[in-house]
């Protein structure tokens, strides 16, 4: 397989640079642009040793550094490894990584080393994809979901689930194919009961998912509410600095201000809104129309409101908008004489926190009712959780061919039809791990990754 090289470490100054290099000629490679002070070639080091030396290429010396080496199949991506480690300054890690593509590596592409070691049966799909969120997390809880998949706790539920319905198939189809022979006929009900477990089982994957998302991915986040309701300091007292422009001129905010904040573990990819009104301002009437937009794609949506003004015609059109979605009432400016009836707002939107945005003090009482809200303070995060998109939509595809299997089984379909279903199922749980996947599918999951990793 081709050397392929790269930076591996962010693309800023620092005081340690690393540029890593995976593949049969890695050793040799190296041997080409460092030189040990030893004396000994790269070539001739043990796996899991590191030697200091000179980093060079056809003009001269480059760097001082050290090359660790890391002999397949012990290494991260299951190939000879070499990572050779300089100062960490932007032009000399471009000076070694030039040296060593003279030297005959290729540059990696996105993600190649974990794609490699996906390749080379180091870690199944699932355990790959976790590698980016350990990268990117956010918070202690994000990261020890992470570290959990990459050890590999979703993969081992996902073939605890399998192995349940292979089991089931399994019966079926010996039933089916050898009637002559004196095989057991399968019980529906224990065939009902096995069907059901591997539902649930699934059904908490789905949900810990929907919930983590909060502390692994950030929660789409929009604040809206009539002009002049506190949503800007809102923002800012989430923020923890002057994001939005506050004045105390109605429809300061014409576009989408947009900031991601963390409150303890929850992330919140927050947008303040202009303020809903009928207006006759061409340009606040495309912030109004942007806002309304927002509320619909939200995955969360924070709905403020002034205790010292009574509900609108504006206030109970975003009431009757927020209904039955995910949402959190502000009710705000608590510091003011109460105007508002809280009780009509509860009606839409159950979950209700009283504040002053211009008290820091605020943003723990908003912070318990949002974890309330997205189901963060009932979560067991200890637990296996899925990473992404794609392994939650082949866990909610899994789950539907089970619910159809059931379906088949209660409806008094044929016990083949049943096995069908099943089957499906299976092949949705291998996806979800890489052992039944297309190459376009491997080819986008690596595509998200950094250059290095």
């Amino acid at each position: 397989m081709t050397t392929i090289a790269a930076i591996s470490t962010p693309n800023a100054a620092g005081g340690i640079g690393m540029v890593r290099l995976s593949g049969d000629a890695a050793f040799a490679v190296a041997d080409a642009c460092f030189r040990a002070v030893s004396g000994r070639r790269i070539s001739e080091m043990k796996g899991y040793t590191a030697a200091y030396g000179r980093v060079f290429d056809a003009d001269g010396d480059i760097d001082d550094g050290v090359c660790v080496v890391y002999r397949a199949p012990h290494s991260f991506t299951g190939e000879n490894t070499v990572e050779i480690c300089c100062h960490g300054g932007l032009f000399v890690m471009q000076k070694v990584l030039r040296a060593v593509l003279a030297a005959g590596a290729i540059p990696a592409g996105p993600g190649e080393f974990t794609k490699r070691a996906f390749l080379n049966g180091k870690m199944d799909l699932a355990q790959a994809e976790s590698v980016m969120g350990v990268i990117s997390a956010q918070g202690t809880v994000a990261l020890n979901a992470s570290r959990s998949a990459l050890e590999g706790a979703v993969s081992r539920k996902t073939e605890s689930i399998s192995s349940m319905l292979l089991s089931t198939a399994a019966s079926l189809a010996a039933w089916a194919d050898y009637p002559e022979d004196d095989v057991p006929a399968v019980d529906g009900s224990s065939l009902a009961s096995s069907l059901e477990n591997a539902a649930s089982e699934l059904k908490k994957l789905i949900e810990r998912c929907d919930n983590g998302k909060a502390v692994t991915e950030g929660v789409r986040t929009v604040i809206c509410g009539k002009p002049n309701v506190g949503k800007s300091t809102l923002m800012n007292l989430l923020s923890g600095y002057d994001r939005s422009i506050v004045t105390s001129i109605a429809g300061t905010t014409r576009d989408v201000v947009e900031e991601t904040v963390r409150l303890g573990d929850i992330v919140l990819r927050l947008a303040d809104t202009a303020g809903i009104r009928d207006t006759d301002d061409e340009v606040e009437k495309i912030g109004v129309s942007a806002a309304k937009k927002r509320i619909e794609n939200a995955d969360l949506t924070v709905a403020v409101f002034d205790i010292s003004r009574a509900l609108s015609d504006e206030d109970r059109q975003l009431l009757e908008q927020c209904k039955n979605k995910r949402c959190v009432a502000v009710i705000n400016k608590t510091d003011l004489v109460h105007a508002l009836d809280i009780d009509e707002i509860k009606k839409y939107i159950p979950e209700t926190v009283l504040i002053s945005a211009k008290d820091v003090d605020s943003a723990d009482d908003l912070k318990a009712s949002l974890e309330r809200v997205l189901g963060v303070a009932s979560a067991d995060f200890t637990q296996e959780m899925l990473i992404g998109e794609r392994q939650r939509s082949c866990a909610v595809k899994a789950l539907a061919y089970v619910k159809e299997a059931l379906d088949a089984l209660n409806g008094g379909l044929t016990l083949d039809a049943v096995n069908v279903s099943i089957d499906c199922a299976l092949g949705e749980l291998m996806s979800l791990t890489g052992k039944r996947v297309t190459d376009e599918t491997v080819n986008e999951v690596f595509a998200k990754f950094c250059v290095g990793k």
